[in-house]
């Protein structure tokens, strides 16, 4: 199924377009290939546009490779094949750029191409960005005259043999060298004209695609040609994190009035891979994709294969502003569209304040927390999709503010032990920013940032118990109070690192530059709009599991022991923070449920199974590195300090996550939570 974008759609087209994707691939790359070919089913989409060089095809091994890739990608996709690239031994000079000696051997290679591969196309495309010296070197072919001659006879050859043929995309667009064409006779055998399109990166004074296309199609107006205009490639990289713009600019050249639109591109480019491991790459072409090279998706690539192509203009929430009057002063939170995030923003609007969001969204489900803000409070909330790691979008948005509450972060520790360069960049690199951005301000906002539990490391000099369902310390000052922050701080996993480096950075910017900022290391949250998975948000990924049926992996036991917190005791102590940053600033206090709240994943389990009516399925897996046998978190200084403690113990905040999952899915609320009075569920042990 194409995805054809219709005309009475948001989108805008004038014409109906049909929409493909670039992907080029080198001899060998079959794992590559695979993994385009699942991600195209992914996104529904059936076209894709690819590069067949004819200084490969002409070796054996070369040949051999084409003859595996074009059938293997036909069987699933429409193949827009562009011939590109000189024999070097053909050329003028020894280059793959260069002008033909004899530019009619293009058409013998066309001719043999088409004769052994035609039948998996009905398109070609001749030559990649021709107008472009990296891709065709005119400065060697005086007034364009050998390519005139081989694109003539490359595309009238092909003709001859069935197919339509798109002229290479020109980049940049020129309309003076497509009016050159025509005056050579060249567009007799054109159907279609291929531009290109790098908005903002290649293309630095870009006015747009109308003003760019309306050339052209003035040409080819005055000279009465039927050619389709098609944009072979656009595209946007994310080299500098900013995935927001790579979105936009994707929904910008979908309003283009143009037959056919090819997005470039489909997969990352691996930084490490032979032929991109030089100090000589300019890093921007690495990262076109939509795919990184872990294989995690961009934001553009999860909300089209979530939405598709409608749902993407349905997401109105996903925007870049701060639309009211620089006098207005905000709360700016970052990662404001997680879970936490949510929580805290409702409440602050909920209390008439303004409220900044600074997301970069890449947690799947985190757009319907934000939509489900924008619907209901767009007045005061104000969203700027964005990433920490880049610090002028930080400042920007810092600029208005009079609280900060940064909770961005990388948040597994399993993705940190697979990635740890990212981890850091995000969390340790991130933080820098934030504070950097409050200490330019004249008047500095104060900071409650979010750090962790695992800045205490794996405890592993405490000696913990088993007793029946769970651990217990066998030190009994801890097992009545929890960890206090005398703990000495040990940082397990690259997790623990840069969120420990982060930690003391907020604490050291409180001391050294008087930034009023203080410190959270958190132990388990949960609650509302929490979409949790095994690394993160387990207690609401342990309820979604169940509610859904499906079986749950424990790493572990089972008798690891957390104390919980409800998220609506977090905000509390947020705003109690704040209210006291003056006496508690440059201090790190551990937040948590506390010995009053706490329960093992294996006594959680049993309390949904109640909720369920029915015992969870269990699977048990390793323990995991740096995983705390015991955690509990020692709250007599925070509560000392502000007045603070949870109001909602175990049974009960677990009872109102339950009940918001069934509710956001549409399924029937258990009886025994029809009424709140009602919802009388059986207590999990607790620390004594």
């Amino acid at each position: 199924m194409l995805m054809d974008i219709q005309s009475n759609n948001n989108l805008g087209n004038k014409n109906q377009s049909v929409v493909g994707m670039v992907e080029w691939f080198r001899p060998g790359e079959h794992e590559r290939v695979e993994q385009a070919m699942t991600a195209l089913k992914e996104l529904k989409i059936t076209e894709l546009r690819t590069g067949v060089s004819w200084a490969e095809y002409i070796t054996p091994a070369g040949k051999n490779w084409y003859n595996w890739l074009i059938p293997r990608l036909a069987e699933e996709v429409n193949v827009l094949p562009c011939f590109q690239q000189t024999p070097p031994t053909l050329g003028v000079v020894p280059r793959t750029s260069s002008p033909l000696n004899n530019p009619p051997d293009f058409a013998d290679f066309i001719k043999v191409i088409l004769t052994d591969l035609g039948q998996h196309f009905e398109w070609v495309e001749l030559w990649n960005a021709p107008n472009n010296k990296s891709g065709y070197d005119y400065t060697r072919d005086n007034n364009w005259h050998r390519f005139t001659e081989m694109i003539t006879a490359g595309a009238k050859q092909a003709h001859e043999q069935g197919k339509k043929v798109v002229l290479g995309g020109m980049n940049p667009v020129d309309p003076n060298w497509l009016q050159l064409l025509f005056d050579r006779g060249v567009m007799t055998y054109i159907d279609a004209v291929g531009i290109q399109g790098f908005p903002e990166v290649s293309d630095s004074a870009w006015e747009g695609w109308e003003e760019t296309i309306a050339p052209i199609n003035i040409i080819l107006k005055k000279q009465h040609s039927p050619a389709q205009i098609w944009i072979t490639a656009a595209g946007f990289s994310t080299w500098q994190h900013d995935e927001y713009q790579q979105l936009q600019e994707f929904r910008n050249v979908l309003q283009a009035d143009v037959s056919r639109v090819y997005w470039n591109s489909l997969l990352d480019q691996n930084p490490d891979a032979e032929q991109n491991n030089t100090y000589l790459v300019d890093e921007r072409q690495l990262n076109y994709g939509l795919i990184r090279p872990d294989n995690s998706p961009k934001l553009l690539y999860r909300l089209l294969a979530e939405n598709g192509l409608d749902g993407l203009q349905k997401l109105t929430c996903i925007k870049r502003e701060i639309n009211f009057n620089s006098t207005d002063k905000y709360a700016v939170i970052t990662g404001g569209a997680g879970f936490v995030g949510t929580n805290l923003a409702k409440r602050l609007l909920q209390e008439g304040k303004h409220v900044l969001i600074l997301d970069n969204l890449s947690r799947p489900g985190v757009e319907r927390n934000l939509q489900w803000l924008h619907d209901n409070y767009d007045q005061r909330l104000h969203i700027y999709v964005g990433d920490v790691r880049n610090l002028a979008t930080v400042k920007k948005v810092m600029q208005g503010a009079e609280q900060v509450f940064h909770f961005a972060a990388q948040v597994a520790v399993t993705t940190s032990l697979d990635f740890p360069i990212n981890d850091f960049e995000i969390n340790a690199r991130g933080i820098i920013n934030v504070l950097e951005a409050i200490r330019a301000q004249d008047n500095p906002p104060p900071l409650v940032f979010t750090s962790t539990n695992k800045v205490y490391g794996g405890l592993e000099d405490l000696l913990f118990i088993a007793d029946g369902s769970r651990y217990n310390p066998s030190d009994k000052t801890i097992l009545k109070h929890g960890i206090g922050e005398n703990r000495s701080l040990d940082f397990h996993s690259p997790y623990g690192c840069s969120k420990g480096a982060a930690d003391q950075y907020v604490i050291d910017y409180a001391r050294t530059y008087g930034i009023p900022a203080v410190v959270f290391r958190m132990s388990c949250i949960y609650g509302p709009h929490q979409y949790g998975n095994e690394d993160q948000g387990w207690v609401a990924h342990f309820a979604i599991r169940a509610i859904e049926n499906k079986a749950i992996s424990i790493y572990g036991d089972g008798k690891q022991v957390r104390d919980v917190l409800f998220v609506e005791d977090l905000v509390d102590a947020f705003l109690l923070a704040q209210e006291h940053m003056t006496e508690i600033s440059g201090q790190a206090f551990n937040i948590g449920g506390g010995p009053e709240n706490t329960t093992s994943l294996l006594e959680l389990l049993e309390l949904i199974g109640e909720f369920q009516g029915q015992k969870i399925p269990l699977q048990f897996g390793n323990w995991r590195p740096g995983d705390q046998h015991y955690y509990v978190s020692d709250i007599r200084k925070f509560k000392k300090a502000t007045g603070w403690y949870p109001k909602n113990s175990v049974p009960e905040g677990v009872a109102k996550l339950y009940r918001w999952l069934c509710e956001t899915r549409g399924i029937a609320v258990p009886a025994a939570f029809a009424q709140p009075e009602k919802n009388k569920v059986t207590k999990v042990a607790v620390a004594s």
